[in-house]
Protein backbone atom coordinates (compact mmCIF):
# COMPACT_ATOMS: atom_id res chain seq x y z
CA UNK A 1 0.00 0.00 0.00
CA UNK A 2 1.33 3.43 -0.99
CA UNK A 3 -0.08 6.80 0.11
CA UNK A 4 1.30 9.20 -2.48
CA UNK A 5 1.24 12.99 -2.87
CA UNK A 6 1.46 13.93 0.81
CA UNK A 7 3.51 16.29 2.94
CA UNK A 8 5.11 14.92 6.09
CA UNK A 9 5.26 16.55 9.50
CA UNK A 10 7.41 14.95 12.16
CA UNK A 11 8.32 17.21 15.10
CA UNK A 12 12.07 17.79 14.72
CA UNK A 13 11.92 15.48 11.70
CA UNK A 14 14.23 15.23 8.70
CA UNK A 15 11.64 15.72 5.96
CA UNK A 16 11.40 18.87 3.86
CA UNK A 17 8.04 20.36 4.77
CA UNK A 18 7.66 21.85 1.27
CA UNK A 19 8.20 18.59 -0.61
CA UNK A 20 5.75 15.79 -1.39
CA UNK A 21 6.34 12.19 -0.42
CA UNK A 22 4.91 8.70 -0.82
CA UNK A 23 4.56 6.54 2.30
CA UNK A 24 4.80 2.79 1.75
CA UNK A 25 3.07 0.50 4.23
CA UNK A 26 3.77 -3.17 4.83
CA UNK A 27 1.35 -4.71 7.27
CA UNK A 28 1.49 -2.76 10.53
CA UNK A 29 4.74 -0.94 9.73
CA UNK A 30 6.03 1.90 7.60
CA UNK A 31 8.13 0.06 5.00
CA UNK A 32 9.63 3.00 3.11
CA UNK A 33 9.27 6.70 2.41
CA UNK A 34 9.75 7.70 -1.23
CA UNK A 35 9.80 10.99 -3.03
CA UNK A 36 6.55 11.81 -4.82
CA UNK A 37 5.31 11.01 -7.39
CA UNK A 38 5.77 7.30 -6.68
CA UNK A 39 6.99 5.52 -9.80
CA UNK A 40 6.58 1.88 -8.76
CA UNK A 41 4.19 -0.39 -10.59
CA UNK A 42 3.23 -3.26 -8.30
CA UNK A 43 1.57 -1.51 -5.38
CA UNK A 44 -1.90 -0.21 -4.61
CA UNK A 45 -1.51 3.58 -4.65
CA UNK A 46 -3.78 6.03 -2.84
CA UNK A 47 -3.66 9.72 -3.73
CA UNK A 48 -3.20 11.75 -0.57
CA UNK A 49 -4.30 14.88 -2.43
CA UNK A 50 -1.54 17.03 -1.00
CA UNK A 51 -2.64 16.53 2.60
CA UNK A 52 -0.28 16.37 5.57
CA UNK A 53 0.63 13.10 7.29
CA UNK A 54 1.72 13.38 10.89
CA UNK A 55 2.07 10.77 13.65
CA UNK A 56 -1.26 10.00 15.31
CA UNK A 57 -1.83 11.02 18.91
CA UNK A 58 -1.01 9.11 22.08
CA UNK A 59 -3.06 10.44 25.02
CA UNK A 60 -1.09 9.51 28.12
CA UNK A 61 -3.72 10.38 30.71
CA UNK A 62 -7.44 9.66 30.39
CA UNK A 63 -10.35 7.62 31.71
CA UNK A 64 -11.65 5.91 28.57
CA UNK A 65 -14.21 3.67 30.23
CA UNK A 66 -15.65 6.61 32.14
CA UNK A 67 -15.90 8.55 28.87
CA UNK A 68 -17.63 5.64 27.16
CA UNK A 69 -20.08 5.33 30.03
CA UNK A 70 -20.78 9.05 29.80
CA UNK A 71 -21.73 8.54 26.17
CA UNK A 72 -23.69 5.35 26.86
CA UNK A 73 -25.35 6.04 30.21
CA UNK A 74 -27.02 9.00 31.90
CA UNK A 75 -25.14 12.14 30.84
CA UNK A 76 -25.87 15.15 33.06
CA UNK A 77 -23.31 17.53 31.57
CA UNK A 78 -25.96 19.65 29.86
CA UNK A 79 -28.51 19.97 32.68
CA UNK A 80 -28.88 23.52 33.99
CA UNK A 81 -31.23 23.08 36.95
CA UNK A 82 -32.23 20.62 39.66
CA UNK A 83 -35.66 20.32 38.05
CA UNK A 84 -34.10 19.38 34.71
CA UNK A 85 -31.74 16.93 36.39
CA UNK A 86 -34.65 15.09 38.03
CA UNK A 87 -36.49 14.98 34.71
CA UNK A 88 -33.46 13.46 32.96
CA UNK A 89 -33.15 10.78 35.66
CA UNK A 90 -36.85 9.92 35.35
CA UNK A 91 -36.60 9.61 31.57
CA UNK A 92 -33.48 7.44 31.69
CA UNK A 93 -34.61 5.12 34.50
CA UNK A 94 -38.19 4.42 33.49
CA UNK A 95 -38.24 1.06 35.28
CA UNK A 96 -36.31 0.03 38.39
CA UNK A 97 -35.90 -3.18 40.36
CA UNK A 98 -35.00 -3.44 44.02
CA UNK A 99 -31.24 -3.19 44.46
CA UNK A 100 -30.66 -1.32 41.19
CA UNK A 101 -28.49 1.79 41.21
CA UNK A 102 -29.36 5.17 39.71
CA UNK A 103 -26.14 6.51 38.30
CA UNK A 104 -25.44 9.81 36.53
CA UNK A 105 -22.32 11.66 35.52
CA UNK A 106 -21.27 15.19 34.69
CA UNK A 107 -23.55 17.48 36.76
CA UNK A 108 -22.46 20.90 38.06
CA UNK A 109 -24.95 22.00 40.70
CA UNK A 110 -23.03 25.21 41.42
CA UNK A 111 -24.75 26.57 38.29
CA UNK A 112 -28.28 25.55 39.29
CA UNK A 113 -30.45 28.60 39.94
CA UNK A 114 -33.56 26.80 41.23
CA UNK A 115 -31.86 25.68 44.48
CA UNK A 116 -29.76 27.79 46.84
CA UNK A 117 -27.34 25.06 47.97
CA UNK A 118 -25.31 22.15 46.63
CA UNK A 119 -27.09 18.81 46.42
CA UNK A 120 -27.04 16.44 49.39
CA UNK A 121 -28.54 13.04 50.20
CA UNK A 122 -31.66 14.76 51.47
CA UNK A 123 -32.26 16.32 48.05
CA UNK A 124 -31.85 12.99 46.29
CA UNK A 125 -34.82 11.65 48.25
CA UNK A 126 -36.95 13.76 45.90
CA UNK A 127 -35.99 11.34 43.11
CA UNK A 128 -36.72 8.17 45.04
CA UNK A 129 -36.66 7.75 48.82
CA UNK A 130 -35.57 4.12 48.93
CA UNK A 131 -33.01 3.95 46.10
CA UNK A 132 -29.26 3.59 45.69
CA UNK A 133 -28.21 6.78 43.91
CA UNK A 134 -24.77 8.01 42.87
CA UNK A 135 -24.16 11.22 40.92
CA UNK A 136 -20.66 12.29 39.90
CA UNK A 137 -19.64 15.92 39.41
CA UNK A 138 -18.33 16.93 35.98
CA UNK A 139 -14.69 17.04 37.11
CA UNK A 140 -14.78 13.61 38.78
CA UNK A 141 -13.57 14.92 42.13
CA UNK A 142 -16.94 15.20 43.86
CA UNK A 143 -20.08 13.09 44.18
CA UNK A 144 -23.40 13.00 45.99
CA UNK A 145 -25.12 9.78 47.05
CA UNK A 146 -28.53 8.91 48.49
CA UNK A 147 -29.41 7.97 52.05
CA UNK A 148 -29.76 4.32 51.02
CA UNK A 149 -26.23 4.38 49.61
CA UNK A 150 -25.01 6.09 52.77
CA UNK A 151 -26.27 3.11 54.78
CA UNK A 152 -23.93 0.87 52.78
CA UNK A 153 -21.03 3.24 53.24
CA UNK A 154 -21.46 3.46 57.01
CA UNK A 155 -20.72 -0.28 57.24
CA UNK A 156 -17.34 0.11 55.47
CA UNK A 157 -14.56 0.14 58.06
CA UNK A 158 -11.90 0.93 55.44
CA UNK A 159 -13.80 4.03 54.33
CA UNK A 160 -13.15 5.54 57.74
CA UNK A 161 -9.45 5.72 56.77
CA UNK A 162 -10.21 8.21 53.99
CA UNK A 163 -9.45 11.82 55.04
CA UNK A 164 -12.26 13.49 56.95
CA UNK A 165 -11.77 16.60 54.80
CA UNK A 166 -13.22 14.60 51.90
CA UNK A 167 -16.50 13.82 53.75
CA UNK A 168 -18.99 16.65 54.08
CA UNK A 169 -21.13 16.74 57.23
CA UNK A 170 -24.45 18.28 58.25
CA UNK A 171 -25.12 20.43 61.30
CA UNK A 172 -25.38 17.31 63.47
CA UNK A 173 -21.93 16.15 62.37
CA UNK A 174 -23.23 13.31 60.19
CA UNK A 175 -22.25 12.63 56.59
CA UNK A 176 -24.59 14.56 54.31
CA UNK A 177 -24.00 12.37 51.24
CA UNK A 178 -21.48 14.63 49.52
CA UNK A 179 -17.89 13.43 49.14
CA UNK A 180 -14.64 14.54 47.53
CA UNK A 181 -11.49 13.17 45.90
CA UNK A 182 -10.33 9.73 47.13
CA UNK A 183 -13.60 9.22 49.01
CA UNK A 184 -15.30 9.45 45.60
CA UNK A 185 -12.93 6.84 44.19
CA UNK A 186 -13.58 4.51 47.13
CA UNK A 187 -17.33 4.63 46.58
CA UNK A 188 -17.02 3.98 42.84
CA UNK A 189 -14.61 1.12 43.38
CA UNK A 190 -16.51 -0.69 46.14
CA UNK A 191 -20.18 -0.19 45.37
CA UNK A 192 -20.69 0.29 41.70
CA UNK A 193 -19.07 -2.23 39.40
CA UNK A 194 -20.13 -3.21 35.91
CA UNK A 195 -20.11 -6.42 33.99
CA UNK A 196 -17.48 -7.07 31.33
CA UNK A 197 -20.19 -6.86 28.67
CA UNK A 198 -21.38 -3.48 29.97
CA UNK A 199 -17.81 -2.19 29.90
CA UNK A 200 -17.29 -3.45 26.35
CA UNK A 201 -20.43 -1.71 25.14
CA UNK A 202 -19.33 1.53 26.78
CA UNK A 203 -15.85 1.30 25.25
CA UNK A 204 -17.31 0.59 21.82
CA UNK A 205 -19.45 3.71 22.25
CA UNK A 206 -16.50 5.91 23.18
CA UNK A 207 -13.71 4.67 20.90
CA UNK A 208 -15.05 6.10 17.59
CA UNK A 209 -14.79 9.59 19.09
CA UNK A 210 -11.08 8.98 19.72
CA UNK A 211 -10.50 7.74 16.17
CA UNK A 212 -12.25 10.83 14.84
CA UNK A 213 -9.65 12.99 16.59
CA UNK A 214 -6.63 10.98 15.52
CA UNK A 215 -5.97 9.17 18.81
CA UNK A 216 -4.58 5.64 18.38
CA UNK A 217 -2.89 5.06 21.77
CA UNK A 218 -4.12 5.74 25.29
CA UNK A 219 -2.98 5.30 28.86
CA UNK A 220 -6.14 4.98 30.92
CA UNK A 221 -7.21 4.68 34.56
CA UNK A 222 -10.52 2.79 34.54
CA UNK A 223 -10.54 0.33 37.43
CA UNK A 224 -12.95 2.33 39.62
CA UNK A 225 -15.62 2.10 36.92
CA UNK A 226 -15.68 -1.68 36.70
CA UNK A 227 -14.52 -2.94 40.10
CA UNK A 228 -11.53 -5.20 39.42
CA UNK A 229 -8.43 -5.12 37.27
CA UNK A 230 -9.22 -8.63 36.06
CA UNK A 231 -12.58 -7.56 34.61
CA UNK A 232 -11.01 -4.47 33.10
CA UNK A 233 -8.31 -6.56 31.43
CA UNK A 234 -10.91 -9.00 30.14
CA UNK A 235 -13.05 -6.24 28.61
CA UNK A 236 -10.19 -4.69 26.66
CA UNK A 237 -8.55 -7.94 25.54
CA UNK A 238 -11.88 -9.38 24.36
CA UNK A 239 -12.41 -6.29 22.22
CA UNK A 240 -8.92 -6.80 20.82
CA UNK A 241 -9.66 -10.45 20.01
CA UNK A 242 -12.91 -9.41 18.31
CA UNK A 243 -11.11 -6.84 16.16
CA UNK A 244 -12.97 -3.96 17.84
CA UNK A 245 -10.03 -2.14 19.45
CA UNK A 246 -8.38 0.33 17.04
CA UNK A 247 -6.05 1.47 19.82
CA UNK A 248 -2.96 0.54 21.77
CA UNK A 249 -3.93 0.64 25.44
CA UNK A 250 -1.97 0.82 28.69
CA UNK A 251 -4.21 0.01 31.67
CA UNK A 252 -3.25 1.70 34.94
CA UNK A 253 -3.96 0.08 38.30
CA UNK A 254 -5.22 2.58 40.88
CA UNK A 255 -4.23 1.61 44.43
CA UNK A 256 -5.54 3.03 47.69
CA UNK A 257 -2.68 1.83 49.88
CA UNK A 258 0.28 -0.52 50.12
CA UNK A 259 -2.06 -3.47 50.74
CA UNK A 260 -3.75 -2.94 47.36
CA UNK A 261 -0.36 -2.80 45.68
CA UNK A 262 0.95 -5.92 47.38
CA UNK A 263 -2.27 -7.79 46.54
CA UNK A 264 -1.84 -6.95 42.86
CA UNK A 265 1.82 -7.96 42.87
CA UNK A 266 0.98 -11.27 44.54
CA UNK A 267 -1.97 -12.17 42.32
CA UNK A 268 -0.73 -10.90 38.95
CA UNK A 269 2.48 -11.82 37.21
CA UNK A 270 2.23 -9.11 34.52
CA UNK A 271 4.23 -5.95 35.07
CA UNK A 272 4.41 -2.59 33.29
CA UNK A 273 4.67 -3.22 29.55
CA UNK A 274 3.54 -6.85 29.72
CA UNK A 275 0.39 -7.98 27.96
CA UNK A 276 -1.03 -8.67 24.53
CA UNK A 277 -0.18 -7.09 21.21
CA UNK A 278 -2.41 -4.07 21.94
CA UNK A 279 -3.33 -4.21 25.65
CA UNK A 280 -0.56 -3.84 28.21
CA UNK A 281 -0.14 -3.20 31.91
CA UNK A 282 0.41 0.48 32.60
CA UNK A 283 1.45 2.16 35.82
CA UNK A 284 0.45 1.98 39.46
CA UNK A 285 -1.77 5.05 39.96
CA UNK A 286 -1.58 6.88 43.30
CA UNK A 287 -3.52 10.01 44.34
CA UNK A 288 -1.44 12.30 46.57
CA UNK A 289 -3.90 15.19 46.91
CA UNK A 290 -7.23 16.55 45.70
CA UNK A 291 -8.23 19.40 43.42
CA UNK A 292 -7.85 23.16 43.59
CA UNK A 293 -11.53 23.85 42.91
CA UNK A 294 -12.37 22.20 46.22
CA UNK A 295 -9.27 23.57 48.01
CA UNK A 296 -8.08 20.00 48.59
CA UNK A 297 -4.91 20.12 46.49
CA UNK A 298 -1.99 20.12 48.91
CA UNK A 299 -0.17 23.47 48.82
CA UNK A 300 2.90 24.72 50.63
CA UNK A 301 1.09 27.99 51.35
CA UNK A 302 -2.52 28.75 52.33
CA UNK A 303 -5.05 29.30 49.56
CA UNK A 304 -5.29 33.09 49.01
CA UNK A 305 -9.12 33.02 48.97
CA UNK A 306 -9.36 30.30 51.64
CA UNK A 307 -6.46 31.08 54.01
CA UNK A 308 -7.68 28.60 56.62
CA UNK A 309 -6.43 25.65 54.56
CA UNK A 310 -3.34 24.39 52.73
CA UNK A 311 -5.29 21.52 51.18
CA UNK A 312 -4.88 17.85 52.04
CA UNK A 313 -2.09 15.31 51.69
CA UNK A 314 -3.64 11.86 51.50
CA UNK A 315 -0.56 9.94 52.68
CA UNK A 316 2.46 10.51 54.86
CA UNK A 317 5.82 10.79 53.15
CA UNK A 318 6.77 7.38 54.50
CA UNK A 319 3.69 5.78 52.97
CA UNK A 320 4.37 7.30 49.55
CA UNK A 321 8.03 6.33 49.72
CA UNK A 322 7.08 2.74 50.49
CA UNK A 323 4.55 2.45 47.65
CA UNK A 324 6.99 3.91 45.13
CA UNK A 325 9.81 1.73 46.38
CA UNK A 326 7.81 -1.52 46.34
CA UNK A 327 6.34 -0.79 42.91
CA UNK A 328 9.77 -0.01 41.45
CA UNK A 329 11.44 -3.06 42.94
CA UNK A 330 8.70 -5.18 41.34
CA UNK A 331 8.91 -3.72 37.83
CA UNK A 332 5.90 -1.40 38.07
CA UNK A 333 5.97 2.15 36.79
CA UNK A 334 4.30 4.71 39.09
CA UNK A 335 2.00 7.58 38.10
CA UNK A 336 1.19 10.00 40.93
CA UNK A 337 -1.63 12.55 40.86
CA UNK A 338 -0.17 15.72 42.40
CA UNK A 339 -1.71 19.13 41.67
CA UNK A 340 -0.49 21.32 44.54
CA UNK A 341 3.18 22.14 45.04
CA UNK A 342 3.24 20.36 48.41
CA UNK A 343 1.98 17.17 46.77
CA UNK A 344 4.51 17.57 43.94
CA UNK A 345 7.22 17.96 46.57
CA UNK A 346 6.06 14.72 48.19
CA UNK A 347 6.16 12.93 44.84
CA UNK A 348 9.63 14.27 44.07
CA UNK A 349 10.97 13.16 47.45
CA UNK A 350 9.65 9.64 46.85
CA UNK A 351 11.16 9.57 43.36
CA UNK A 352 14.53 10.73 44.68
CA UNK A 353 14.94 7.42 46.50
CA UNK A 354 17.66 5.32 44.91
CA UNK A 355 15.32 2.29 44.96
CA UNK A 356 12.77 4.24 42.89
CA UNK A 357 15.02 3.99 39.81
CA UNK A 358 13.17 6.99 38.43
CA UNK A 359 15.19 7.54 35.27
CA UNK A 360 15.10 3.91 34.15
CA UNK A 361 11.49 3.26 35.26
CA UNK A 362 10.27 6.53 33.72
CA UNK A 363 7.92 7.29 36.59
CA UNK A 364 5.31 10.02 36.12
CA UNK A 365 3.80 12.94 37.99
CA UNK A 366 0.30 13.75 36.75
CA UNK A 367 -0.78 17.41 36.56
CA UNK A 368 1.96 19.19 38.60
CA UNK A 369 -0.07 22.36 38.09
CA UNK A 370 1.69 24.35 40.81
CA UNK A 371 5.48 24.31 40.96
CA UNK A 372 8.36 26.45 42.17
CA UNK A 373 11.97 26.92 41.08
CA UNK A 374 13.20 24.53 43.77
CA UNK A 375 10.92 21.75 42.53
CA UNK A 376 12.00 22.25 38.93
CA UNK A 377 15.65 22.05 40.03
CA UNK A 378 15.03 18.78 41.87
CA UNK A 379 13.04 17.27 38.99
CA UNK A 380 15.79 18.22 36.57
CA UNK A 381 18.07 15.78 38.36
CA UNK A 382 15.75 12.76 38.45
CA UNK A 383 13.80 13.34 35.19
CA UNK A 384 10.25 12.15 36.00
CA UNK A 385 7.75 12.50 33.17
CA UNK A 386 5.21 15.27 33.81
CA UNK A 387 1.78 14.60 32.32
CA UNK A 388 0.20 17.97 31.54
CA UNK A 389 -3.38 18.84 30.55
CA UNK A 390 -3.17 22.21 28.77
CA UNK A 391 -6.91 22.38 28.04
CA UNK A 392 -7.55 22.88 31.77
CA UNK A 393 -6.24 26.41 31.28
CA UNK A 394 -9.25 27.23 29.11
CA UNK A 395 -11.43 27.53 32.19
CA UNK A 396 -8.85 28.07 34.93
CA UNK A 397 -6.34 30.72 33.84
CA UNK A 398 -8.32 33.50 35.54
CA UNK A 399 -8.67 31.54 38.79
CA UNK A 400 -5.02 30.72 39.46
CA UNK A 401 -4.50 33.68 41.81
CA UNK A 402 -7.35 32.35 43.98
CA UNK A 403 -5.37 29.18 44.57
CA UNK A 404 -1.72 30.19 44.43
CA UNK A 405 0.34 32.88 46.18
CA UNK A 406 1.16 35.74 43.81
CA UNK A 407 4.88 34.97 43.71
CA UNK A 408 4.21 31.37 42.60
CA UNK A 409 1.58 32.11 39.95
CA UNK A 410 4.30 32.28 37.23
CA UNK A 411 5.10 28.64 38.06
CA UNK A 412 1.58 27.37 37.35
CA UNK A 413 1.30 25.06 34.33
CA UNK A 414 4.94 25.85 33.65
CA UNK A 415 5.24 23.99 30.35
CA UNK A 416 8.15 25.98 28.91
CA UNK A 417 10.11 25.93 32.16
CA UNK A 418 9.84 22.14 32.25
CA UNK A 419 10.88 21.77 28.61
CA UNK A 420 13.74 24.21 29.13
CA UNK A 421 14.98 22.19 32.08
CA UNK A 422 14.91 19.03 29.91
CA UNK A 423 12.20 17.49 32.09
CA UNK A 424 10.11 15.34 29.74
CA UNK A 425 6.45 16.29 29.42
CA UNK A 426 3.44 14.76 27.73
CA UNK A 427 0.25 16.50 26.66
CA UNK A 428 -2.98 14.71 27.56
CA UNK A 429 -6.70 15.25 28.04
CA UNK A 430 -7.73 13.68 31.38
CA UNK A 431 -10.83 12.73 29.38
CA UNK A 432 -13.70 13.26 30.07
CA UNK A 433 -12.60 16.24 32.20
CA UNK A 434 -10.42 17.98 29.61
CA UNK A 435 -10.78 18.42 25.86
CA UNK A 436 -10.76 15.22 23.83
CA UNK A 437 -9.48 16.97 20.69
CA UNK A 438 -5.65 17.05 20.82
CA UNK A 439 -5.64 20.21 18.70
CA UNK A 440 -7.45 22.06 21.49
CA UNK A 441 -4.68 21.02 23.91
CA UNK A 442 -2.02 21.99 21.38
CA UNK A 443 -3.74 25.35 20.83
CA UNK A 444 -3.77 26.03 24.57
CA UNK A 445 -0.14 24.99 25.13
CA UNK A 446 1.02 27.22 22.25
CA UNK A 447 -1.21 30.26 22.94
CA UNK A 448 -2.11 30.03 26.65
CA UNK A 449 -5.47 31.68 25.99
CA UNK A 450 -9.03 30.47 25.91
CA UNK A 451 -10.60 29.75 22.53
CA UNK A 452 -11.79 33.37 22.30
CA UNK A 453 -8.21 34.63 22.65
CA UNK A 454 -8.36 35.74 26.28
CA UNK A 455 -6.25 37.06 27.85
CA UNK A 456 -4.66 38.99 25.02
CA UNK A 457 -1.10 37.80 24.45
CA UNK A 458 -1.62 34.72 26.58
CA UNK A 459 -1.67 34.02 30.32
CA UNK A 460 1.89 33.80 31.66
CA UNK A 461 3.15 33.95 28.06
CA UNK A 462 6.69 33.02 29.07
CA UNK A 463 5.36 29.47 29.52
CA UNK A 464 4.14 29.04 25.92
CA UNK A 465 5.69 26.16 24.01
CA UNK A 466 6.16 25.67 20.26
CA UNK A 467 4.05 23.59 17.92
CA UNK A 468 6.93 21.12 17.60
CA UNK A 469 7.20 20.79 21.39
CA UNK A 470 3.43 20.33 21.75
CA UNK A 471 3.31 17.61 19.07
CA UNK A 472 6.32 15.89 20.66
CA UNK A 473 4.31 15.73 23.91
CA UNK A 474 1.46 13.94 22.12
CA UNK A 475 3.57 11.52 20.08
CA UNK A 476 7.16 10.72 21.01
CA UNK A 477 7.07 11.39 24.78
CA UNK A 478 4.17 8.97 25.43
CA UNK A 479 5.96 6.35 23.33
CA UNK A 480 8.96 6.75 25.65
CA UNK A 481 6.68 6.01 28.61
CA UNK A 482 5.88 2.73 26.84
CA UNK A 483 9.58 2.04 26.16
CA UNK A 484 8.63 1.99 22.48
CA UNK A 485 10.25 5.18 21.18
CA UNK A 486 12.22 3.10 18.68
CA UNK A 487 9.07 1.68 17.11
CA UNK A 488 6.21 4.19 17.41
CA UNK A 489 5.51 7.89 17.70
CA UNK A 490 7.38 9.00 14.57
CA UNK A 491 7.09 8.77 10.79
CA UNK A 492 10.07 6.52 10.24
CA UNK A 493 10.81 3.33 8.36
CA UNK A 494 10.18 0.37 10.65
CA UNK A 495 7.90 2.31 12.96
CA UNK A 496 4.31 1.31 13.62
CA UNK A 497 2.07 2.81 10.93
CA UNK A 498 -0.01 5.02 13.23
CA UNK A 499 -0.70 8.37 11.56
CA UNK A 500 -3.32 10.94 10.62
CA UNK A 501 -4.05 12.93 7.50
CA UNK A 502 -4.68 16.65 7.91
CA UNK A 503 -5.93 19.18 5.39
CA UNK A 504 -3.61 21.84 6.88
CA UNK A 505 -0.01 21.80 8.05
CA UNK A 506 0.13 22.60 11.79
CA UNK A 507 3.10 24.93 11.29
CA UNK A 508 1.52 26.78 8.40
CA UNK A 509 -1.68 27.91 10.15
CA UNK A 510 -1.89 30.89 12.47
CA UNK A 511 -1.37 29.87 16.12
CA UNK A 512 -4.88 31.10 16.90
CA UNK A 513 -6.31 28.63 14.38
CA UNK A 514 -4.61 25.47 15.65
CA UNK A 515 -7.81 24.28 17.31
CA UNK A 516 -9.60 24.42 13.96
CA UNK A 517 -7.38 21.82 12.27
CA UNK A 518 -9.40 18.69 11.53
CA UNK A 519 -8.35 15.09 11.10
CA UNK A 520 -9.52 13.77 7.73
CA UNK A 521 -8.25 10.20 8.20
CA UNK A 522 -6.81 8.12 11.05
CA UNK A 523 -4.63 5.05 10.45
CA UNK A 524 -3.74 2.50 13.12
CA UNK A 525 -1.22 -0.25 12.53
CA UNK A 526 -1.43 0.25 8.77
CA UNK A 527 -5.24 0.22 8.53
CA UNK A 528 -7.57 3.17 8.12
CA UNK A 529 -9.89 3.34 11.14
CA UNK A 530 -11.53 6.71 10.44
CA UNK A 531 -12.35 8.76 7.35
CA UNK A 532 -14.17 12.08 7.52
Amino acid sequence: MIIDNVKLYNPYGIYNEDKKYAVELDGEKIAAIHESPYDGNDEEVMDGEGQVITPSFNDSHMHLLRYGLLKKELDLTQVTSWKEMKEEVEKHYDSMQEGDWIFGKGFDDSKFEDIDHLLTAEDLSEIQVDAYIYFMHEDGHECVISRKALELLEKEEDFKKEPDEFKEKDEQGKWNGRFKDTAVHYIKHHFWGRSVDDAKLALETGIPHLSQHGITSVHTDDINFIGTYEKLWQAYTELEQEGKLPLDVHLHHYVFNINDLEEYLENNKKRTGDGTNQVKVGAVKIFLDGTQRLFTSAMRNPYPVEPSTHGTLIYTQEQVNEMVRVASENGMQVAMHAIGDRAVEQAVEALEQEQAQTKSMRHRIIHAQTLGPDLIDRMQKIKPYIETQPSFLLGEWDKKENWTPKELVPYCDAFNSLVGAHIPITLSSDLPIGALNPFVSIFTAVNRTDLEGNPEGGWMPQEKITVDQAFHGFTESPAELEYREDEKGRLEVGHQADFVLLAQHPKEVEPGDLDKIEVTETWFRGKRVYKK
